[in-house]
Formats: C-alpha cells, structure tokens, sequence
C-alpha cells in the first residue's frame, strides 16, 4: 500500500458507521471526546460547528461544506451559535454511538433546516502516524465548484445507500465509509501541497520526490535492510543531504521512522492475524524472533505475546 494507505491501516479499529439526520431549528448537539475520528457532511440547509478547544472560532457550513473532527475533540453541531443543545453521549464502553435514525421533530410537512450525514471512524491513538497527527483539529473542505470530484462523489453514494437502505448496504456503507476518509485526507494534503506558500511536514515530505522515494520503499517492504544510503540513492541524493531532507520534512531520521513503522506494522499483525511471531520478525526485517521480541518490547513495553493477547 501506499503511505496515506498504510497510515490509516495502522490505525483502524473496528467498523465505521454513520448516519443521515433531519434537523429543525432551532437545534444543537454537543458531541464529547472520542478515540477517533468524526465527520459531518451538510447536504442540505445551514449549520454552525464550534471546535471544543477554549476560544475556537465557529466555522459556518454551506451546503456540501465537509468537516472532519480529526483527532475525536468534543464539539458542538447547531443550527446558529447560542442555540440549545443536546448532550450526545458516550457508549459505556466509550465508543461514540451511531447517531439517533432520522427524526421527524417538525411540523407535518415542514421541511428540515438542515440535514446531516454524519459518522466516526475507529483509531488506535497509541500508534497515530505522524502523517495523521499534524492534521489541524478540524479539516474544513468547503464545497467549491469542480473541487475534489471524487470525494463529492462518495457523499452522494453514501447519502443514497443510507437514505433508502438495500439489500448489501451494510457491506457498501462500510467500504464507502472507508473510502471516504481516503479522499477527506487526500483532499487536505493535496491543498496543503498545491495550495498557497510552501508546505511543511508531511505535506512537504509527500511533494519532496527523494523523501517521498524513501517512504514509498520503506512502506513497501519493511523487511528490507535499508541503510541510509540506499533510500536517499532512490531520489538520487547522496547519504548526507537525502538524511538532512528526511528528518526536516518527516521529523525523525530515516532509520528511526523505518524502525518504527516495522514495529507499528508488527502490532498491526498481532492485532488482526494469526501468523507466527517467527514470521512476524522476517516480514519486519529481524534475522531472529529474539531481536524481534527484543525491539517490539522496547516500544510497546510488552512482550509480542502478551500484545497479542491482549488484543
């Protein structure tokens, strides 16, 4: 997979969900923390979401506006600032629940203010890539005449599959939601390459082609004993200045993100496979299962085992 790919991989947990709500005003929804991720799509009306964080600026939606809460902030949805709102809770075992089904709280025949489609993601906090982790704390994509196509595209699927419910939704809901979430991250760090001024972090070591090189082969095959020289030969830099580039771009030395993106692929593996520790250490490139178990306890303070076990 590529490294946009690989990083949501390494953070997935459980299912998606979503839904679509009909909203009369005036209405509000407090939304508390959550270990994910959530995103409100407004389809129709107007709306008004204010970021949990003291002194945040609330940011008006338009019809088709996204905004993706990317690091699980409380919030609040509304239809206009100071409107009364409604606690949304917690599950007991501190998921974020599916949003109510759509209501139908107005007059007989009076059209909704607004209507939402909503939904959450999953993640493992304790392995965020970094690629994830400098994302603003909420991704505003307003809706703008022949932007992001594709990403407009999914919406609309989505809406249509959760608006009248088929036999395989569940199934296409789900790899929508999935894809969704690709074109959100997509469309950010496409604007922060291409938009004004230089870009910086992970954007910047996207755009960089010898950085870019590096991530692309280190993400293909862990295993592989890079050395500094070979990865920075690929964008056809020497050792020192593809080194120097690396870190000022991805923020850790070249050898130190590929040591921990084997060990971050390894957890991935014990998570979700039932394959052999001794196979684990030869796919994240360890000669011996003892190295590995070594290195993987250095980083996760458990043994691979145990991790397992666990979860």
């Amino acid at each position: 997979m590529d490294v946009l790919s690989d990083a949501i991989a390494a953070m997935r947990l459980g299912r998606p969900h979503s839904a679509i709500w009909d909203k009369y005003a005036p209405w509000g929804a407090r939304f508390g923390e959550y270990s994910g991720a959530g995103f409100h799509v407004l389809l129709r009306g107007s709306a008004w979401l204010v970021p949990g964080r003291e002194g945040a600026e609330p940011i008006a939606l338009a019809p088709g506006d996204i905004a993706f809460v990317a690091h699980g902030s409380g919030h609040a949805l509304m239809s206009e600032p100071g409107a009364p709102l409604d606690r949304f809770e917690l599950e007991p075992d501190g998921s974020w629940p599916k949003p109510p089904a759509r209501s139908a709280d107005g007059e007989p025949g009076e059209p909704p203010a607004a209507v939402l489609l909503c939904g959450a993601y999953r993640l493992d906090r304790a392995r965020a890539h970094p690629l994830l982790s400098e994302l603003p704390e909420v991704v505003h994509l307003p809706a703008r005449v022949g932007a992001h196509g594709s990403l407009r595209g999914v919406v609309e699927l989505l809406g249509a599959e959760l608006d009248d419910p088929k036999p395989g939704s569940d199934t296409i809901v789900s790899s929508l939601l999935d894809t969704l979430l690709a074109y959100i991250l997509r469309a950010w760090w496409l604007g922060e390459r291409h938009g004004t001024g230089h870009p910086t972090g992970w954007a910047a070591a996207l755009a960089d082609p010898a950085v870019a090189a590096a991530l692309r082969a280190v993400h293909a095959d862990p295993g592989h004993p890079w050395t500094v020289a070979d990865l920075g030969a690929l964008g056809g830099l020497s050792r020192a200045p593809f080194a120097r580039r690396f870190a000022a771009t991805v923020g850790s030395p070249p050898l130190a993100y590929l040591t921990w993106w084997r060990m971050t692929t390894a957890g991935r593996l014990l998570r979700h496979e039932d394959t052999p520790l001794r196979v684990i250490a030869e796919r994240c490139g360890y000669s011996s299962e003892f190295a590995f178990a070594k290195a993987f306890k250095r980083q996760f303070g458990v043994a691979p085992g145990q991790y397992r076990k666990a979860a």
